[in-house]
């Protein structure tokens, strides 16, 4: 008899290889459209949005942090641990896709304000997950390894491979990292959404997009949590070490 934790393997393995496949044509023609936009915009302007990025998440990283609760250290089940995170993305995805619909039916102004209120779901959603698992959020080096999930699920082929080498090797690389690279943050979020969001902004068109689009990236967000997670708690293939 399969048990949950060799079926979790399993999906680890498939998840991995699809965080380190070769990005498709369209994803390549994109990332070139897109950087190319960025190259018109201001080295001024640029540095304005990494501050106010970097400050928008060190507020909610703080914010968070005092709502999430003591790390569940008790529960070392680890399909309670995955039916509890899937319990939480459930409610989060109905939150997001609620908020998106509504910004997104009030036109520019509402929609430019989806951003920090979709970016204020996703990293407490995070918290939660952390949680879970048993981590202790309160702890610095735990908030930068949210960040690096929050990076992995939302960005292109070369910072999400490197994110993800971190992520599987968090114990090593940990001690080196002292900050995120803010730049690379925002800028990677940024190329990510950006279309989506401007989609978001077309009149009459907008409260659909918004809800699809919140629907699937706290998805995406879910999907990515709880396999860096797993990662962290559980041996993959080739590794030594035993969770259970």
């Amino acid at each position: 008899m399969v048990s949950y934790e060799q079926t979790v393997q399993r999906e680890l393995t498939c998840w991995r290889k699809k965080m380190y496949q070769k990005p498709n044509l369209f994803n390549q023609v994109s990332k070139k459209a897109q950087s190319k936009i960025n190259s018109w915009i201001p080295a001024k302007a640029q540095r304005f949005i990494t501050e106010s990025i970097k400050n928008m998440v060190r507020a909610i990283l703080t914010g968070s942090q005092m709502m999430t609760k003591k790390p569940l250290i008790q529960e070392k089940n680890l399909y309670k641990q995955d039916e509890l995170v899937k319990g939480k993305l459930v409610t989060y995805r109905k939150t997001a896709t609620i908020e998106g619909a509504g910004t997104g039916a009030g036109g520019i102004f509402l929609s430019l304000a989806d951003f920090p209120l979709l970016l204020s779901i996703k990293v407490k959603f995070l918290f939660e997950a952390a949680s879970i698992y048993g981590f202790n959020t309160k702890e610095y080096e735990e908030r930068l390894f949210i960040l690096h999930v929050f990076q992995l699920a939302f960005s292109n082929d070369k910072t999400r491979k490197q994110t993800m080498y971190t992520i599987e090797n968090w114990e090593q690389e940990k001690h080196k990292l002292v900050e995120m690279d803010w730049q690379v943050f925002q800028q990677e979020y940024r190329d990510y959404i950006d279309l989506v969001k401007l989609l978001q902004m077309v009149p009459g068109f907008g409260a659909v997009v918004g809800a699809y689009a919140n629907y699937n990236l706290l998805g995406q967000l879910g999907e990515t949590a709880m396999n860096a997670y797993r990662l962290r708690l559980l041996t993959i293939p080739g590794d030594e070490s035993s969770f259970m």
